[in-house]
């Protein structure tokens, strides 16, 4: 670990030693400092590299030293320590910008994880060329890079909203790649794939014999994450009795395995995401209200296509020319007419979408030339003059599905829910968002 300078913010002299003394261990220089003012000062004064800061303080919160060192023209990482429990603390300062957070009694052990991370953010350069691109230059997506770049140097859960098919994975992966564990593991889980029963033991591991078939130890995804992120897709589909497990292990940054006496500390930052609307589940009480606001502390919403239709021709020339790297072969042109009909297409499947249509279009089209009729586009239902929105017009086909179904399975819910291919609790929260009865 390089030679780093940390201000250490407390009005408690046994807490500050303390404080000191293990950073001292670690190789680190200290700067300690009992009140707002002074520690002002020493950010004045003395090269700080890292910021840890008690939330009371005799002139002040240690909030308002957040965002004071996030005006900084070359802000630093900042971690607050708060009370024990006090979760409503521990979120505000995590919006304020913090890096992160620990509360008291402070745990050592977690302690130094913490400074080890915020060091390796000092150290990491966020520029580094990522292995995946996030496309489009449209106003939209260069404000989704920016705030990519600057949520990646903290530690906040992160909650990714967006239509199916545009890239959410994508931006949870360049968060990951330009954040300080970029060295450590990126691990995705889809939880709509998982089946229920076997949740608990997929998450947080469990020990041999534990149950029937568990005959030997496993470690979960959160230990296989450890040092790294765990990316969450469709968060929504978790069934309540592990939204509960889920809210612990957040709060606590600990596991406790299926049939294990002890809880694991586990060093994982939690980036989730759905393309559905968590604030209608909540509402509707298929989401738990705490752990919304727990993983919803930095939001990112990713556009669809359709609100960034200047970025398409550059998405159709990218997709192209790696689908003809992938064959072998060079890439076809796009016929003016097939690129206008691509740029009025309002793409429900978004950048998705875009690849399978190119795809086909790329068989189907003769003298490498991409025409109008190569991308076989579905029709758009010609606008009335009452202009329906899309949220009215995607309702009325899933009522209509839903109901279709529903006679089909002479009205069973669980066997209508079978035929959807969803859980039997996202069948009836539609049908009451949906109004049938």
């Amino acid at each position: 670990m390089s030679k780093q300078r940390v201000l250490i913010v407390d009005d408690e002299p046994d807490i500050l030693s303390l404080l000191e003394m293990t950073l001292a261990r670690m190789g680190l220089e200290t700067r300690g400092a009992r009140n707002l003012a002074e520690a002002r000062r020493a950010l004045a004064r003395d090269d700080i590299d890292l910021c840890l800061t008690d939330m009371k303080l005799p002139d002040g919160s240690g909030i308002d030293l957040v965002r004071a060192i996030q005006e900084r023209e070359e802000p630093l990482p900042v971690a607050v320590i708060t009370a024990y429990g006090n979760v409503e603390a521990a979120v505000e300062s995590l919006k304020a910008g913090a890096f992160d957070f620990v509360s008291k009694p402070v745990n050592l052990a977690m302690l130094r994880r913490l400074v080890r991370a915020a060091v390796r953010q000092v150290d990491h350069h966020p520029d580094r060329r990522s292995r995946d691109v996030l496309l489009g230059e449209s106003a939209a997506m260069q404000r989704l890079r920016g705030l990519i770049v600057k949520v990646s140097r903290g530690q906040a859960p992160v909650y990714i909203s967006g239509e199916s098919g545009t890239g959410k994975e994508l931006v949870a992966r360049l968060i990951h790649e330009k954040s300080p564990r970029s060295e450590g593991p990126f691990v995705p889980v889809n939880c709509g794939a998982i089946p229920s029963e076997l949740m608990e033991s997929e998450f947080f591991g469990h020990r041999r014999g534990s149950f029937t078939g568990a005959v030997s130890d496993k470690a979960g995804l959160f230990q296989a994450a450890e040092g790294g992120t765990l990316f969450l897709d469709e968060i929504a589909e978790l069934p309540l009795s592990m939204q509960v497990k889920l809210l612990r292990a957040l709060q606590e940054r600990s596991v406790r395995p299926v049939g294990a006496e002890h809880e694991v500390p586990v060093d994982v930052r939690v980036v989730s995401a759905t393309h559905t609307s968590l604030e209608d589940l909540v509402r509707g009480g298929a989401f738990r209200e705490d752990l919304f606001y727990r993983i919803n502390v930095i939001p990112l919403q990713v556009p669809p296509l359709r609100e960034r239709r200047q970025d398409i021709p550059l998405l159709i020339e990218h997709v192209l020319a790696r689908l003809a790297k992938r064959s072998g072969e060079r890439p076809p042109s796009v016929a003016p007419e097939a690129l206008r009909a691509l740029s009025g297409y309002d793409f429900p499947g978004n950048v998705r979408e875009l690849e399978n249509i190119l795809e086909r279009a790329m068989t189907l089209c003769e003298d490498g030339l991409i025409r109008e009729a190569d991308l076989q586009l579905r029709p758009v239902p010609a606008a009335d003059s009452r202009a329906v929105s899309l949220d009215d017009q995607l309702e009325d086909l899933q009522r209509e599905s839903i109901l279709r179904a529903l006679e089909d399975n002479r009205y069973n819910k669980t066997a209508t829910a079978r035929a959807l291919g969803i859980t039997f609790r996202a069948l009836r929260y539609r049908l009451k968002k949906l109004g049938i009865d």
